[in-house]
This record gives structure tokens, C-alpha cells and sequence, in this order.
């Protein structure tokens, strides 16, 4: 009896750890990608708000480029030769959550209700559990450079109780082309490594 509780003790474990070092988003591509065509050489553009804050552009973009690289593109020599242009785009939010979310809001009787700024579900009787949350979210726009048409774009979002998307820039990008060319169902949830 013993043997079958350590075995199970240990799948479930396994199990957990399964989920360490992996992050999943909510995905969402639309693609006007040409039939045929292949990714060729790329280089970025930077809306003027961007090229105000190089150092932290110039981290988004080194960042991104192992998941643009793995879909096909190879980097242009020069902005000028480049086949197409990308636009990277990243935001973390606060989630606001109102009491009138919940129907329960009133924080009476034995139902459980969501503090406003938390997100978590407590018991009634009027107790508050203030866990925020936060909305993280990398977004990019493929164009064509010679006609400036969008070819495709895609954002990759997810929520957690951190703040901190730095170390979640790349599996996120990975998230939002891992289907690329293609659009697919929107949304859908996608999960990929956590690299260092």
C-alpha cells in the first residue's frame, strides 16, 4: 500500500513541477500573410514615443528576435534592404475588478464575494483579500516595406500577480508567432518556455 501512495506522492509532484518554467497566454493572430511567400530579412520601426526611450526599445526588440528568427527572418543589413518591417509593442495594467462584478458584492450571508483590487474569491462576512493583479502584453505588426501593407499582426497577453514582464518578454513572443504564418482561432491559449 505503501509503494502505490510514494508512487502517487511523486506523479503528483512531477506533475506541479511540469508547470514551473512555463508560461501560458491567450493568443490572438490575424494574418494576411500571401500564399507562398516566405519570411525574408526584417528590420524594426519605431514609432516616435519608442525612439524616446531607446535603451528600453532596444530591449524589446533584442528580446523579440529569437522568436521572429525562429519564425524565418533573418536580420536586413540595412533598413533599406529590408523585405519587411516589424513593430514591437509591450504593456503591463493593473486588473481593476468592481464589487458589482460579483453578485455576492454586498458581503453578506454565506456566499463569497471579490475585493475590488484583488481577484480572489474570500468568504462573506465582510473579510478582504487585497491580491493584485496584473495584465501583461506583448503585441507586434509585420508590414511589407515596400507598400507598407499589414501582413500580420499578433499580441500575446496573461495575467499573474507580478508586475514584471522583463523576464516573460520572450516566451511571450514565442506565444504570438508559434503559429505564424497562420491566424487561427482567437483566442487561444498558447504555452511556451521560460527562458533566462
Amino acid at each position: 500500500m505503501w509503494k502505490f501512495i510514494t508512487l502517487g506522492a511523486a506523479a503528483l509532484l512531477l506533475g506541479a513541477c511540469a508547470g514551473i518554467g512555463t508560461l501560458s497566454s491567450d493568443v490572438w493572430t490575424y494574418s494576411q500573410w500571401p500564399d507562398g511567400r516566405k519570411p525574408a530579412s526584417y528590420t524594426f520601426e519605431r514609432l516616435p514615443s519608442q525612439q524616446a526611450n531607446v535603451q528600453r526599445q532596444q530591449r524589446l526588440e533584442d528580446t523579440a528576435r529569437r522568436a521572429i528568427e525562429g519564425a524565418g527572418f533573418t536580420p536586413a543589413a540595412d533598413d533599406a534592404s529590408a523585405d519587411v518591417s516589424i513593430m514591437l509593442g509591450a504593456r503591463v495594467s493593473p486588473n481593476e475588478v468592481s464589487v458589482y462584478d460579483d453578485p455576492f458584492w454586498w458581503h453578506g450571508g454565506l456566499y463569497h464575494w471579490r475585493y475590488a483590487r484583488g481577484g480572489l474569491w474570500g468568504p462573506g462576512w465582510g473579510l478582504r483579500y487585497a491580491t493584485p493583479s496584473y495584465e501583461r502584453e506583448v503585441a507586434l505588426l509585420i508590414r511589407d516595406r515596400k507598400s507598407g501593407q499589414a501582413l500580420y499582426e499578433a499580441r500575446a497577453s496573461n495575467d499573474g500577480s507580478s508586475p514584471s514582464i522583463d523576464s516573460l518578454l520572450s516566451a511571450m513572443f514565442d506565444a504570438a508567432l508559434k503559429d505564424f504564418p497562420q491566424a487561427g482561432v482567437n483566442p487561444r491559449r498558447v504555452t511556451t518556455e521560460i527562458t533566462r
